[in-house]
């Protein structure tokens, strides 16, 4: 096919190619300013005189192609904002994955910028965002974590640092996504706002906690949502969702200023895209240390987007079967994973078998601690500023669950938890004296139907249907290690299936390359959920 008949998201330089394709590896910036292909640049005309940006071609663009067309004059950020306007008011009635607009919001922001002559300014510049309507904030908006307990809570006062950066990076947030309940599941449903459907299939879910997240990007809504992960709630969604999902070294990015940690450093915010690209853009806005925090992740001497057009080298690759809950593969999670040993080998890459030396009980026990006793600090915050105690009316009855455990810790039980997570992420690390990355499925389970995994339901059941979605994501949620799950698969009834590849501390960088590559060699970007 030739190029200028490429999809529209296509006619910016793939990032990574080489320089025998015309795109020298040391130039993805000035590539990706190359604007559009030659062939769409009448349509583009034809649509500013117009007064807007097509659906179709919204619908193609990425983040980095929105924010290079923007400043090449092909459209507005008034435009880019219009169609994801429109876009969510089409399709969220169908998927319900954005719970609150904030439009008011992003149009004066729009102004202001117009004011001060920025609207073309920043790696981000104009690109519509949605932000997890989980322990993130909008100055002068809610967050209601997906309860009912905060869903009448007064106006934020502050914005989150995270959003902050994205923001002086040019994007605009105009929405919340949904999540569950203080994100404790793999499936986004909750009493206060309902159920989040999978855009690939209706009756499904789109994953969790991070499902509003990527249903909103699966469904064309933005090109990017801010995501969170605590125990794989952005890594799930992704895998259910068809896409990129990056869970960065722990303090790569900032949780403040509300907090500067969450669960001892469990939770760590990023984003879900369709493009490798994207993520690598989003994580070069949001990253590094933030004022008063005592952690941090160090940064790369340069930006991780010129990691894309580097070559990954011979990869030494652990691979991981088996899951640390005992829940077996789903045969077409097995057969993606057969699939992606083979392109790995493919390219040049080693591949040996591994056991992992981490005992799931140390491993799921800690990291219960430190989510169940954050919750109680939150809700137990909550209780007080209410005046009042809490009853069924506020909370789903697995949360009550997890804090009545909470409530049982000792302050030994919690430095211990503390000390669990020093020790795994010790043993994570020795691993990669010998690997470089290590690939594994991202869940056990395909995507869940609605309803399975919601926490209106007693305990046991629950923990019975929840053993193949978190199977193989807490642990780098524990260790602390970058992995990312990439859309590698399809089942034969038209299931996205996501592959994660893990990567030492501070290691992103690995595995943006590595991830490069294999969008490169098997593109995914023309898969997309025929909503």
């Amino acid at each position: 096919m030739e190029k200028n008949a490429l999809p529209l998201a296509d006619t910016l330089a793939p990032a990574g190619a080489d320089a025998a394709d015309g795109w020298p590896r040391r130039q993805v910036l000035k590539a990706g300013a190359v604007a559009l292909g030659v062939g769409l640049l009448g349509r583009f005309a034809d649509a500013r005189a117009a007064g807007g940006l097509s659906a179709s071609d919204y619908l193609g663009l990425d983040a980095w192609a929105m924010a290079k067309g923007l400043q090449a004059g092909h459209f507005s950020a008034e435009d880019l904002l219009g169609a994801a306007f429109a876009r969510c008011d089409l399709v969220n009635p169908k998927i319900n994955a954005v719970n609150m607009r904030h439009d008011d919001y992003a149009r004066a922001l729009l102004a202001a910028r117009q004011k001060a002559g920025t609207l073309a300014q920043g790696s981000l510049a104009g690109v519509p965002i949605l932000l997890k309507d989980l322990n993130t904030y909008l100055q002068g908006t809610t967050t209601s974590n997906g309860s009912r307990l905060f869903k009448d809570a007064p106006p934020s006062s502050i914005t989150s640092t995270l959003i902050r950066r994205y923001e002086a990076a040019g994007a605009v947030p105009f929405g919340k996504a949904t999540s569950p309940e203080f994100g404790l599941t793999t499936t986004t449903e909750s009493l206060a706002w309902g159920q989040t459907r999978n855009p690939w299939n209706l009756a499904l879910s789109s994953g969790g906690s991070s499902g509003g997240s990527a249903a909103a990007v699966a469904a064309g809504i933005v090109p990017v949502a801010h995501a969170t992960d605590g125990g794989g709630s952005i890594r799930i969604p992704a895998s259910y969702c068809g896409l990129v999902g990056l869970k960065p070294t722990r303090y790569r990015t900032p949780s403040g200023p509300a907090r500067l940690e969450g669960s001892f450093g469990a939770s760590v915010a990023n984003m879900v895209s369709h493009s490798v690209r994207d993520t690598a853009l989003f994580l070069d806005a949001g990253q590094g240390h933030e004022p008063g925090s005592p952690y941090w992740s160090s940064p790369l001497v340069r930006p991780y987007v010129e990691e894309l057009g580097r070559d990954p080298g011979r990869l030494r690759v652990a691979l991981v079967r088996e899951s640390l809950t005992g829940a077996p593969l789903d045969p077409a999670i097995a057969k993606v994973l057969e699939d992606t040993i083979k392109q790995l080998l493919g390219l040049g890459h080693e591949v040996e078998e591994l056991r992992l030396p981490i005992q799931a009980q140390q491993l799921f026990g800690a990291h219960g601690v430190a989510i169940g006793n954050s919750l109680l600090v939150t809700v137990n915050d909550r209780e007080k500023a209410l005046g009042r105690a809490l009853g069924p009316q506020d909370l789903e009855s697995i949360t009550f669950g997890v804090l009545e455990r909470a409530a049982k810790a000792t302050g030994e039980g919690v430095v211990r938890a503390r000390h669990a997570f020093e020790d795994i992420s010790m043993a994570m690390e020795q691993q990669f004296e010998r690997f470089d990355v290590i690939l594994s499925p991202v869940t056990a389970s395909l995507t869940p139907a609605l309803g399975e995994l919601s926490l209106n339901q007693p305990y046991e059941s629950y923990a019975r249907k929840a053993m193949g979605s978190a199977a193989f994501t807490v642990l780098a949620n524990v260790s602390g290690q970058p992995a990312i799950s990439l859309p590698l698969g399809m089942s034969d009834n038209g299931l996205p299936v996501g592959m994660m590849f893990t990567a030492r501390l501070g290691g992103e960088d690995v595995l943006l390359r590595l991830a490069s590559q294999l969008e490169q060699d098997r593109p995914w970007a023309a898969r997309r959920a025929a909503i």
